[in-house]
């Protein structure tokens, strides 16, 4: 594919700041909220993760597209991301399975990015003043004009997300002949996650996000998985109210992420949002029940509320974050119901977590 030539481009954030630099991939405008991912390696994995639907997303590593792309490593179809920031554009892509290049990826798939960033100014910048939206341009250069688009662009507080990113229909993955069977609420899965569970012999039946209990209850699962997405969990009632009925049919209950706030709320727990949210591949959790410490794969903005886990009857906590002591994994006494916060697929990022996907087996087959 031949390369589409270079123009200025701008990215304006919503307290009126703005950085110029380099287009890349399709010539256009983007809008989201800004985020900034510190992983060393896995843009792919990252730019197609449903968590990130509609934010713009900023590589903090200096070089991105040193490796290409790979088609079979994507976490859904296509890139969920709206915008993506680099600092230094790697023009060659050295591994030998690679099936095209980061900028042609790009513009396959009408990817609005912008480089030549000073990605470290950028990401201490918002550090400081929090999570904001911002739009990246190559196709408006006035700044005046870009203000007025992104005054019309919605906040992430309390956005509802995950219908956008659903599946629209039922499907399956894995052995279909296994004796283990995994209802999964599906709002904005990732592949690797399904990966996990049929690589322990786990056939999984993906469901929209707006099914009911009864619909999914109707396939007689073992178990239910409640699954990572976007969006504010504040938004989402349908959802808490589906894992309300879940709780109480007793049956094995797993969350990760999003999931992980569904979980919190369906018994009551409040959500908020961060000031920034914990993105990246090397976030410390302690294990409050092993007393030992994981480096996790991390892609939240909310959390859930540790006032009331702490003075919650009802629920223990079970993992910590040793960045900033929030909650990172929660379990409901006496059910068999449990959720973390954080990735234990890792993709990208360590698999120290991935015992959770053993747990959850285990309290099936119990």
């Amino acid at each position: 594919m031949a390369i589409k030539s270079r123009k200025p481009a701008i990215l304006l954030l919503e307290d009126g700041s703005f950085f110029e630099g380099t287009s890349l991939g399709k010539i256009g405008t983007a809008t989201g909220e800004i985020c900034y991912n510190t992983g060393m390696t896995g843009y792919q994995e990252i730019y197609t993760d449903p968590s990130y639907y509609g934010q713009i997303i900023i590589n903090t590593s200096s070089h991105i597209g040193n490796y290409g792309t790979v088609d079979d490593e994507q976490e859904s179809a296509c890139p969920q991301i709206n915008g993506v920031i680099i600092n230094e554009y790697s023009e060659i892509y050295s591994r030998s399975n690679s099936d095209e290049s980061l900028e042609e990826y790009f513009i396959k798939n009408n990817t609005v990015a912008i480089y030549d960033i000073d990605t470290r100014k950028l990401v201490k910048y918002i550090r400081d003043k929090g999570a904001m939206n911002a739009i990246i341009s190559s196709q408006i250069l006035d700044v005046e004009k870009l203000k007025k688009l992104l005054i019309d662009v919605p906040s992430m507080k309390n956005l509802e997300l995950s219908s956008k990113v659903t599946t629209k229909k039922e499907y399956t993955h894995g052995d279909k002949n296994s004796k283990i069977k995994i209802a999964v609420l599906d709002l904005g899965c990732k592949k690797s996650i399904l990966e996990n569970f049929s690589s322990r012999g786990a056939l999984c039946k993906v469901f929209p996000a707006k099914t009911s209990f009864s619909e999914m209850e109707s396939w007689k699962p073992d178990g239910f998985f409640i699954s990572n997405g976007p969006g504010d969990p504040a938004s989402m009632d349908y959802a808490v109210n589906t894992v309300k009925d879940i709780i109480n049919n007793e049956k094995p209950v797993f969350g990760i992420c999003l999931g992980h706030q569904i979980l919190a709320r369906a018994c009551d727990i409040s959500t908020y949002k961060l000031h920034n949210g914990h993105r990246g591949i090397n976030h410390p959790v302690k294990n409050l029940n092993s007393g030992k410490s994981e480096v996790t794969s991390q892609n939240h903005g909310f959390a859930v509320s540790m006032d009331e886990i702490q003075k919650s009857k009802s629920i223990d906590l079970t993992h910590i974050n040793l960045n900033d002591d929030t909650v990172e994994g929660i379990k409901l006494k006496g059910k068999k119901a449990f959720s973390v916060q954080y990735h234990p697929e890792s993709s990208p990022g360590p698999h120290d977590s991935r015992y959770l996907f053993d747990d959850f087996i285990s309290m099936i087959k119990k």
